[in-house]
């Protein structure tokens, strides 16, 4: 994807059309956030509804991720094809008929299959709206693209609260759901109706699957896949886990343990527009390896030390923040071709992170209980670090060749 076609077609529109775009992306990470983590607060009260183990809990939430990968391996290859203005779309598509049909049923592999519907809707935003910024702000990536993931943070705050009042008023998880529905609605609408300076590829800028598998491929990039991976795992093994988590082990009530997975993604939103300001000057690789290594301490402490210490399981997400968009800006800047189909790629390995952590953990949670299960969080950050060691490895080698 070269940037000055890209420049070209945006110097066609005016600076406040720009913004109206960037807004739309804004909003697009906003219902991907708020989506997302639906799950958390109202995994609890599903289980006990309908009289599912641990275990069937992961696999309906492996339904999403499942749906994630495969959206963000077509949609990454779509994107570079038909656009980010008709990814966006179609991911609004996608929500509004997954969370219908999620809050509807009640047999086991439907509600599977109704999150993995919602999983491609969240892959296509993933990769559609991480394209948008890419396209429309081509100057300092870092920065924008840790802005749009506060937006994702300011979603996935909100939704804790959100639930944990609907929850306490004796509203039911299926109605938690279904007022979501008009946030889906609402971003399909906003992309089916504003304009988008899309062209087809130029001759020699479109697809190349040997350029791809090339570039997408090599020993650096798959130390970036293992990296993304682990992280998501472990992003969204708290998010899904964290309030069973805390009313089964630290005995918190429902509106306290929402209320700290809240704070998770507080901190999250927080991180993320504070290291806008810093991983451009601080780099890459070395911002996110100091904040790995932290996180895993905050787990630590957090999982295994008294229950005052528990406060450290949302202070984790201050670390975890900055490190999928770090990501995103450090793989942007390697590749100028096909940059959409590997980030989608880059994306997918992140959707079978998401898929296999929360899965894990609910696994191991019949077997081993719900504390050494979300343990594995721990060994989650243990990869992210070992990753990162490696990356950084190879771009010190890299640049004593030059």
């Amino acid at each position: 994807m070269s940037t000055q076609p890209t420049i070209a077609r945006m110097s066609a529109f005016s600076s406040s059309h720009l913004w109206l775009l960037t807004v739309g992306g804004f909003y697009a990470f906003f219902v991907f956030g708020f989506v997302d983590n639906l799950k958390g607060p109202t995994l609890p009260a599903l289980l006990r509804d309908l009289n599912f183990s641990y275990g069937q809990g992961g696999t309906i939430l492996f339904g999403a991720y499942l749906g994630f990968m495969v959206a963000t391996l077509l949609m990454g290859v779509l994107t570079d094809a038909i656009g980010n203005k008709a990814v966006l779309a179609l991911a609004g598509a996608f929500l509004t008929i997954g969370l219908t049909a999620f809050s509807l049923v009640s047999q086991f592999w439907l509600l599977a299959l109704a999150l993995f519907v919602v999983g491609l809707g969240l892959g296509s935003i993933e990769v559609g709206g991480n394209a948008l910024i890419v396209n429309l702000h081509s100057h300092a990536r870092g920065r924008y693209l840790n802005l749009l993931a506060v937006f994702h943070g300011v979603g996935s705050f909100v939704v804790p609260l959100y639930a944990a009042l609907l929850l306490s008023s004796d509203f039911t998880w299926r109605q938690v759901y279904q007022f979501s529905i008009l946030l889906a609605a609402g971003l399909a609408l906003f992309f089916v109706l504003v304009k988008y300076p899309h062209q087809a590829p130029a001759a020699g800028e479109g697809l190349n699957l040997r350029t791809l598998f090339a570039s997408g491929f090599t020993r650096r990039m798959t130390w970036y896949y293992v990296l993304v991976t682990v992280y998501v795992a472990a992003e969204i093994g708290i998010a899904a886990w964290i309030v069973e988590f805390l009313q089964q082990v630290k005995g918190f009530s429902i509106s306290t343990s929402s209320l700290y997975l809240s704070l998770f993604f507080a901190a999250i939103m927080v991180g993320r527009f504070a290291g806008s300001f810093v991983v451009e000057r601080i780099g890459y690789l070395r911002v996110m390896l100091a904040a790995a290594l932290a996180a895993t301490v905050c787990l630590i402490a957090g999982i295994f030390g008294p229950d005052q210490f528990a406060f450290f399981l949302p202070l984790t997400g201050l670390f975890f923040s900055i490190m999928f968009p770090t990501t995103t800006a450090a793989v942007s800047a390697l590749h100028v071709e096909n940059l959409g189909a590997i980030l989608g790629v880059l994306f997918t390995f992140g959707g079978l992170g998401g898929a296999l952590g929360p899965w894990a953990i609910g696994a191991a949670g019949d077997l081993v209980g719900i504390e050494m299960a979300f343990a594995l969080n721990i060994a989650f950050c243990v990869m992210m670090l070992i990753s990162l060691l490696a990356l950084r490895r190879l771009a010190r080698v890299e640049s004593s060749e030059q």
